[in-house]
């Protein structure tokens, strides 16, 4: 009997390690690819960036951008314009692969949407790039539906890692994001494979600059410091909901009154353009990352996050590509920033715990969003951000900006009848009620 249980370790054993090879391969084609796209993209997005803050005359032409996105997408690109959700889709039921013209056309929407003051992220961007490249190796390793559960996440995880400099978040977000309240646990190796690949070609090219935030200053852990956590963790958690809604709200509004896709970003983009033109300020555009780091020092207008939520939902809404991550991270680092007024605790780690948890909620990721806090922050504020985040996952109730996520864990046991159904399918049946 002790033979055999040695010889079921030994064979044990090889096909692991065999695994490890086949993935540690595979990954590192995945992550240099999707690492060096994310390197070129992260450049062309400073660029834009810096373009259009030294020539503000280009904000009029957005409606002009709004055309070309929408065009491309109508006549090009119907096959990818949900975006992020066809790659949920194809990971729940694969039917083909993902058409690598995913990658060229969300990333000219992105710079473009960028360049003419719409306001966006960029996480999007890069899970999609990542996702298309890392499902071409489905082709040309003839891999099986299983392989490709799997490859998928590698790519998601390659391309949050790579635009983020964040490697452990990139890789459980990846895991974490594809089903609410479950882990695909055969797949945690290649995740972690890519998301390290992905960042280690990024920074390689030495093109790319990732924002450094720091919290210097962290309460002591009290009963009272705890209490504070989930009542900013509910605050978090319920404008995570908010946004989720509105972008939802405004998508569904231009689908009903514009029938014709391309003419959805033009007259989007014409009430963004009046606005900018009309408040005489570029804040609320593009990424934000100035107010971001500003959210951690100085004390900001109590109404920066709402009008964020608005540019941004609305943005997207209209048919703008880009992603929603940065544009939370601004959302939630602001209102932390305004939270200081009745909770007694640092700004800047207010602004930390924001900054992770609107995400975490907005996106069903606490465990993601509390190690990238840990990375960017330090381990020192782990706790308190470690309770922001669970505690706004819950209060963001079953909505969030990927609509084709899958309930495997209700969130409450009085909801285990939504267990299964996808977020779109949950959002309809309580419409229809």
């Amino acid at each position: 009997m002790s033979k055999i249980k040695k010889f079921l370790l030994s064979f044990e054993q090889r096909f692991t390690f065999l695994f490890l090879l086949k993935w540690s391969f595979i990954c590192l084609f995945i992550g240099g690819f999707t690492g060096s796209a994310s390197a070129g993209f992260l450049w062309s997005l400073e660029w834009a960036t810096n373009y259009r803050e030294t020539n503000l005359w280009v904000i009029a032409l957005l409606p002009i951008a709004g055309l070309i996105i929408g065009l491309s997408y109508h006549y090009y690109g119907e096959s990818v314009v949900k975006g992020n959700n066809l790659l949920l889709e194809e990971f729940h039921s694969p039917k083909k692969v993902i058409p690598f013209k995913m990658a060229p056309l969300v990333y000219l929407g992105t710079i473009l949407t960028h360049l003419f003051g719409g306001s966006a992220g960029r996480e999007g961007t890069a899970v999609q790039i990542g996702g298309a490249i890392a499902d071409q190796f489905t082709k040309i390793f003839k891999l099986s539906n299983l392989d490709r559960k799997i490859i998928l996440i590698a790519g998601i995880s390659a391309g949050f890692s790579s635009v983020f400099g964040t490697p452990l978040a990139g890789a459980i977000f990846a895991l974490e994001v594809m089903i609410i309240g479950r882990i695909k646990f055969d797949a945690i190796l290649p995740s972690f494979l890519a998301a390290v690949f992905a960042n280690y070609f990024c920074d390689i090219w030495q093109i790319s600059h990732h924002t450094h935030y720091t919290i210097s200053s962290v309460t002591e852990l009290t009963p009272r410091t705890i209490l504070w956590s989930l009542i900013a963790g509910i605050i978090f958690g319920l404008i995570s909901m908010l946004f989720s809604k509105s972008t939802h709200f405004w998508s569904v509004l231009f689908k009903k009154y514009i029938n014709y896709p391309p003419l959805r970003p033009v007259i989007g983009g014409v009430v963004i353009a009046l606005a900018v033109y009309f408040m005489g300020t570029t804040k609320y555009i593009g990424l934000g990352v100035p107010t971001i780091v500003d959210a951690f020092n100085i004390d900001l207008n109590s109404y920066d996050f709402i009008l964020k939520l608005l540019f941004t939902s609305f943005t997207l809404g209209a048919g703008f590509k880009g992603g929603e991550v940065t544009p939370l991270f601004f959302i939630g680092a602001t209102l932390g920033n305004v939270l200081v007024w009745f909770i007694p605790m640092p700004i800047e780690l207010l602004a930390g715990m924001g900054f992770v948890a609107v995400f975490a909620g907005a996106t069903n990721t606490p465990i993601a969003c509390t190690i990238m806090g840990i990375e960017l922050f330090g381990i020192e504020s782990g706790i308190f951000i470690a309770l922001a985040c669970t505690t706004s996952y819950l209060f963001s109730g079953h909505s969030g900006i990927y609509t084709a996520q899958i309930i495997g864990s209700p969130k409450h046991l009085f909801l285990k009848n939504e267990k299964g159904l996808t977020l779109s399918d949950i959002s309809q049946k309580r419409n229809n009620k």
